[in-house]
């Protein structure tokens, strides 16, 4: 198929992230389905693009050779596949706006790989941006100007929330937004299993859980004061949940996090030198 008129964004990768930045940038009225053009090999996903509006074609190399100057390409494939794509685009991005996505990928290597001239933009989104509530940290490299810059953060500001972070943060940022809403995973993981272990039915546990939850990080998002002062403000001195809290400590629990956050950045640190 054709994709050279009319098309403002190239997407190579049409999986869950992808689409999920693709519903968010339609709804908030950034992008026209019509003028977006995805590579997707999978025939099941290709479908489903094409029923937002989107064209499709199922590899990078489909993509048509004279897409408009102008366009910018959304690089959102797993990281091992780069290597592919830079093949099947052969030379094709050099020039452009390059927003990556691939996580651990530097801006370095993107370079190395696509060609040189990129205007590369490395982000980090997290998995609540599916349902609109990420946060997703932007890098840009040195060549990007403020147009292309600015566009990366609407793109990503209608999943959620955007912050500039310098390129040697990212591994940061990955530790706790990245891998973050796993530890709240995790959490809602050990309440069930403390519901279970006072006698509460597994299905008001479950409701329980997500409501309790989903109340704190509500709290969190609105109340201007900060983690300390909220977990205080429930806290009793020799109360229920001050008996919780010291059992928490004692287990070592705020330390074992941080030594959680530190191992992700340092293995985010080494898959970005492979």
């Amino acid at each position: 198929m054709t994709t050279s008129v009319g098309v403002d964004l190239a997407v190579i990768g049409g999986g869950t992230m992808a689409c999920a930045i693709l519903r968010g940038a339609f709804d908030a009225g950034i992008l026209e389905p019509g003028r977006v053009v995805v590579a997707e090999p999978a025939p099941e996903r290709r479908s489903a693009l094409a029923d937002l509006g989107c064209a499709t074609v199922a590899r990078a190399g489909g993509l048509d050779a004279q897409l408009p100057t102008g366009a910018r390409v959304l690089l959102a494939v797993k990281p091992q596949m780069l290597a592919q794509v830079a093949q099947e685009l052969a030379g094709r991005a050099r020039g452009r706006c390059v927003i990556s996505v691939l996580a651990g990928v530097t801006l370095a290597r993107l370079e190395g790989a696509l060609g040189p001239g990129l205007r590369a933009i490395r982000t980090m989104p997290n998995l609540p941006a599916r349902v609109g509530r990420g946060i997703t940290a932007i890098a840009p490299s040195a060549g990007v100007g403020e147009d292309d810059a600015a566009f990366c953060r609407r793109l990503f500001g209608s999943v959620g929330q955007t912050i500039d972070l310098p390129e040697d943060l990212i591994d940061a940022f990955t530790g706790v937004a990245g891998s973050g809403p796993a530890y709240v995973f995790y959490l809602a993981e050990a309440m069930l299993a403390g519901a279970d272990a006072v006698g509460l039915p597994p299905d008001q546990a479950g409701r329980i859980v997500r409501a309790t939850i989903a109340g704190a990080s509500a709290l969190l998002d609105t109340d201007d004061a900060d983690p300390a002062a909220l977990r205080a403000a429930v806290t009793s001195k020799k109360g229920t949940t001050d008996a919780a809290i010291r059992t928490l400590e004692r287990a070592g629990v705020r330390d074992a996090v941080v030594r959680a956050i530190v191992a992700a950045r340092d293995r985010g640190r080494e898959l970005a030198d492979p």
